[in-house]
């Protein structure tokens, strides 16, 4: 059924019709999966140690992700695999909502955002390799940033809106599973709406195809292809230094993460802001938002035009911003009952999050200058599951760190890490031409 689906050629051939939608897509999951779940297990009374611990685990379908990722590319289309992967999400999201009221729900809701996991893994390989197939390599510098704001404007909308209306439900309800049970419905709901939409939108561009097209199957074909996948990218060059990079650059996010909303909604009297959970979702799924649209908007914009080379530091130097904002945070302690307060927690918010969308931009740019040459897609995958692994390792470790060091202890943590990412920003080599439109348009 899915292969029989007919575009509309002309709206799904324009790059706005299917880039926001598909990495929105992409990142409600993942957020579901490795954000949400710390919020949820937080209010459900697990202890900071144990849900830092659990959820980093979440992350490891991503880390593991390469082994499968020659399939995808072997077999089917990518654009069969994104629209495959995003109605099985839908449905293992309406799955959560219906294993919270169970007895043992700790064990199987875990199991089944492992699921959830894989199936967005899967999905992730599918769409970034769509994305290299369906757009020329200036509208993948040019686009890098709208798809960027989009990824980051899901997960603004999971950690905002979703989660703010989980904190109102907990509230009018007096029933916190119950509450998160509607939540996850309501996810599960807009997830099949984008799968419905993909369906019928995403192009069918002619490089989209598989490795095996037409041919009898045989395994020792697929093992071949599958082996050299990895021969290949394992011989490109710096793939050291690269594998470092990807490895460490998001060093801080990957334990500031695990640990903002149990910041944010913590008392005061343990260190943290007092927050309700639908505050936590009102400042992020606000002020937020803005910050993060203009300021992954103008990461695009500007590696468009002067090339990713010239505007890597000043990314890099950006990155680090949020170590800074929660450091200030946690030793204030704002009374957040004061309206002056919340004004300035939001203006605080959104530096934090342009400065992770201006950021992120060289981080996906550099991964894609990276991949570039054959098997692109399932390099990309390679490159994102050590991004993943970057943030697992260092994620399982933030819930005892931040137990020891106190939230204030935990943050100049942090701050001591933003180190490593200049450092790493430091050892990579860009072409000085890539990204810039007129390395394109000859």
């Amino acid at each position: 059924m899915i292969l029989k689906s007919k575009p509309n050629t002309k709206f799904s051939n324009n790059p706005w019709s299917w880039v926001p939608t598909l990495y929105f897509a992409e990142a409600l999951p993942y957020v579901a999966v490795n954000v949400i779940s710390v919020i949820m297990f937080k209010n459900l009374g697990m202890s900071n140690t144990n849900l830092a611990f659990y959820t980093a685990w979440l992350y490891f379908p991503w880390v593991i992700k390469p082994f499968w990722s020659p399939f995808v590319d072997i077999l089917k289309t990518k654009r069969w695999w994104a629209v495959a992967m995003q109605f099985l999400i839908a449905i293992l999201l309406a799955a959560i909502a219906f294993t919270l009221p169970l007895k043992f729900y700790t064990s199987i809701t875990l199991a089944v955002f492992w699921l959830i996991g894989f199936a967005s893994a899967t999905h992730d390989i599918a769409a970034d390799g769509f994305y290299m197939l369906a757009l020329d390599s200036q509208k993948q510098s040019l686009f890098v940033g709208i798809r960027s704001t989009f990824y980051r404007l899901a997960t603004i909308f999971a950690q905002g809106v979703l989660i703010y209306i989980a904190g109102r439900l907990e509230t009018s309800l007096e029933n916190i599973p119950l509450a998160w049970e509607i939540s996850f419905i309501i996810m599960a709901v807009l997830y099949l709406l984008f799968a419905i939409y993909h369906y019928y939108i995403l192009p069918k561009p002619a490089e989209d195809k598989a490795v095996i097209n037409n041919e009898k199957l045989s395994v020792a074909k697929v093992f071949k292809e599958f082996l050299d996948t990895f021969k290949t990218f394992f011989q490109k060059d710096h793939i050291w230094i690269a594998i470092l990079f990807i490895l460490l650059f998001r060093l801080p996010e990957a334990q500031v993460v695990k640990m903002l909303g149990p910041f944010m909604l913590d008392s005061i009297s343990d260190g943290g802001l007092g927050l309700h959970t639908s505050q936590v979702g009102m400042v992020y799924g606000t002020i937020g938002v803005i910050g993060l649209v203009i300021g992954g908007i103008i990461g695009g914009i500007l590696v468009s035009k002067h090339g990713l080379k010239k505007c890597l530091w000043p990314m890099a130097l950006s990155i680090t911003i949020p170590c800074f904002v929660y450091c200030y945070l946690s030793m204030q302690q704002p009374d957040m009952t004061i309206a002056s307060n919340m004004v300035i927690l939001n203006l605080l918010i959104f530096i934090e999050q342009f400065g992770y969308g201006f950021g992120f931009t060289a981080f996906l740019l550099y991964m894609m200058y990276f991949v570039e040459g054959s098997h692109k897609t399932s390099h990309y995958a390679l490159c994102t599951a050590f991004m993943a692994l970057g943030m697992m390792l260092p994620g399982m470790a933030a819930g005892w760190i931040q137990s020891k060091l106190g939230y204030v202890g935990f943050f100049w943590w942090i701050m001591a890490c933003s180190v490593v990412t200049l450092i790493v920003t430091a050892l990579i080599k860009i072409d000085s031409e890539y990204g810039k439109k007129q390395e394109y348009s000859k």
